[in-house]
């Protein structure tokens, strides 16, 4: 058998395509990341399972849809009973490793934000059977990630390997408010790491007033990415030591540039809002929602703290952009260090290094930011380089989906993926396919309880269908690749409209359940 390479999976938080040199951007010099890229596959029509984190991150785990893989939305934990790519590569004599962001599991403690209804005049079913599956996913082995039950590092707290990673550092939540083992890592570097670390005690930021931007008092050394850079270079060090002849499957996990927006030292300032152009379709409006966030926004009633998407002004935008940029230099830079590492350790000729984000942002496009059941590609595209050095680099313009990794990832290793993967190899051009279905189980202010979004992509189209509202999405992409002009009601499209329709419930049907393989009939 031929000798099976290392994979190095290197994933961000909240990053969209168009944010790396790579990919087109004018301003953000990213060299390293560029680096993989210009060696490497670049993928240019990537697009995620959900926009949404842990439903992606378990889309890219499993390589199953969030409708399949029971993570239809943040706070859903990943079901230990889904068979994991890691898990077979463990299986397959892989060392497997976990440093920095998981996100497979909660990581607040809040509780549900859907109510179970009860009632009146009828007998409740046990806790244990309350939910569709027995135990509802609940319990300390499902309060993993939870930062409430942080008490000692990860691998004391477990003595087994975790969704099929036999060594795992996480953090949690992101920006200046990362946890869990980080700060174990921190405070030992600095007793006082606390006082930092509180937003209480952030730097002046002048003339900066975005929401969500604070100038943390955490140095460039203490910061998370630095931690999470360190803990890989860590492991592969200990590694080459230990295990100088097993491969190894190592994913470094960033929690940047997800908000809050908190570049420490002198990435604060790399970048200044002046120079910041916004994007062309910062002004356009194409659907509803859209709409009433900007007036929440004008009429002062826009929450802009939390998780939900918002509206800005022009000056917010290009401050959100700047500080984000920030994030991802920092990073550029943590990666630059781990080549580094993987060279100096004469891994990098053996090691297949891949790079994505588990979805993008808006960032200013249509004037809101963060993430929302809205598919626009700027929330839905996201960066995916397959750097192989036996294959060299180039170019792919196919559509390709977060349930890809894994099946690419597995026969890439000379293993065949388990039953019930959905994703194709993207390596092999031959399997590319003319649409992907996309997933959002997502609130909309003033929608329905129980929400959902399903969109199809295809070469030049992209059509969204919203539980709850008689009005959708369609959008040209050829003639309209910023998204301003919702053709969805237009006369003229309803024949492609009802086309496009049949090709999203075939793909719908494509994407249902096949696992376990059905007994013969009797």
């Amino acid at each position: 058998m031929p000798k099976r390479p290392n994979f190095l999976f290197v994933v961000t938080d909240q990053q969209r395509a168009d944010h790396l040199g790579c990919y087109g951007n004018p301003i953000l010099r990213t060299p390293n990341i560029d680096g993989l890229a210009g060696t490497g596959t670049r993928f240019d029509r990537f697009y995620v399972a959900s926009p949404t984190c842990q439903a992606n991150r378990a889309s890219f785990m499993t390589g199953r849809m969030p409708s399949l893989n029971g993570v239809r939305n943040n706070g859903l934990p990943l079901p230990f009973e889904a068979t994991t790519f890691v898990e077979i590569l463990r299986s397959a004599g892989y060392k497997t490793a976990l440093l920095g962001k998981s996100h497979l599991q909660n990581m607040t403690g809040l509780p549900p934000v859907q109510t179970r209804i009860v009632e009146e005049g009828l007998q409740q079913p046990p806790d244990h059977l309350l939910e569709a599956e027995v135990g509802g996913r609940r319990g300390p082995d499902y309060d993993f990630e939870n930062e409430l039950t942080w008490t000692a590092p990860a691998m004391e707290r477990r003595n087994e390997p975790y969704y099929g990673f036999e060594h795992f550092e996480i953090c949690t939540n992101h920006g200046d408010l990362v946890g869990g083992d980080y700060l174990f890592w921190a405070r030992e570097k600095e007793p006082d790491f606390d006082r930092l670390r509180n937003p209480d005690n952030a730097l002046d930021r002048g003339n900066y007033g975005a929401p969500q931007a604070r100038r943390t008092a955490i140095p460039e050394e203490l910061y998370a990415s630095t931690y999470t850079a360190d803990r890989t270079i860590a492991f592969l060090e200990r590694h080459k030591n230990d295990h100088p002849d097993q491969p190894f499957f190592v994913q470094m996990g960033f929690a940047d540039p997800h908000y809050p927006f908190t570049p420490p030292g002198r990435y604060w300032e790399l970048h200044d809002p002046e120079d910041i152009e916004l994007p062309a379709n910062f002004d356009a409006t194409a659907n509803p929602l859209q709409g009433a966030l900007k007036k929440m926004l004008a009429d002062g009633k826009a929450f802009r703290e939390g998780h939900a998407t918002f509206a800005v002004t022009e000056r917010e935008a290009r401050e959100i952009i700047a500080l984000t940029y920030g994030m991802i230099a920092m990073i550029d830079d943590c990666v630059g260090r781990v080549m580094e590492a993987l060279r100096r350790l004469d891994y990098d000729q053996d090691t297949i290094v891949i790079f994505t984000s588990d979805h993008g942002d808006h960032m200013g496009d249509h004037g809101i930011m963060l993430k929302s059941p809205l598919h626009f590609q700027g929330l839905t595209r996201v960066p995916f380089i397959w750097r192989d050095l036996r294959d060299g680099g180039g170019t792919n313009q196919t559509l390709a989906s977060a349930i890809d990794l894994a099946p690419t990832i597995l026969r890439r290793a000379g293993i065949q993926p388990n039953n019930g993967v959905q994703g194709r190899d993207l390596l092999n051009q031959d399997l590319a396919p003319d649409s992907l279905l996309i997933e959002t189980d997502h609130p909309f202010p003033g929608g329905p309880p129980n929400p959902r979004t399903r969109t199809l992509m295809t070469k030049d189209w992209r059509m969204s269908v919203h539980q709850g509202f008689e009005w959708g999405e369609l959008y040209d992409l050829t003639n309209d690749p910023g998204e301003t002009k919702n053709l969805w009601s237009n006369e003229d499209r309803r024949a492609l409209r009802a086309e496009l329709t049949e090709k999203l419930l075939r793909r719908m049907m494509e994407m249902q359940e096949n696992a376990p393989l059905q007994t013969g009939l009797s």
